[in-house]
């Protein structure tokens, strides 16, 4: 995975290489409004991830996740936060995007609970 300064530096850099759905998590689905496309957790994948915090704020924590669906045939990026602000669902989405592998790439407090 590369790493990236910023926020928009990653998500300039994933729009370039072909994500380009606008992703939004909605209970349990991952939305792409704007070809009313709604996705269970089967029908997506992780292709990459990466953890920012806030330049003036350390407890403003995203995480941005390149998603790729072959059943719709599309790319996008997901911004979702993590930490104070995570999401507290428990949905299999969730549970997706909490899985190990984003997990044990972040450390001690950043770590999503299950």
């Amino acid at each position: 995975m590369k790493n990236f300064e910023t926020l928009v530096d990653a998500t300039n850099d994933l729009t370039k290489r072909g994500y380009t759905a606008n992703l939004s998590l909605e209970g349990d689905t991952i939305d792409d409004k704007s070809q009313d496309v709604h996705m269970a957790a089967e029908d997506f994948e992780i292709d990459e991830f990466y953890r920012f915090e806030g330049q003036s704020n350390p407890s403003d924590m995203s995480i941005v996740y390149a998603i790729s669906s072959a059943k719709y045939n599309l790319k996008g990026i997901l911004i979702n936060a993590y930490g104070t602000y995570a999401d507290d669902s428990s949905s299999a989405i969730a549970a997706k995007l909490h899985h190990h592998q984003v997990s044990d790439n972040l450390h001690g407090a950043d770590r999503p609970t299950e």
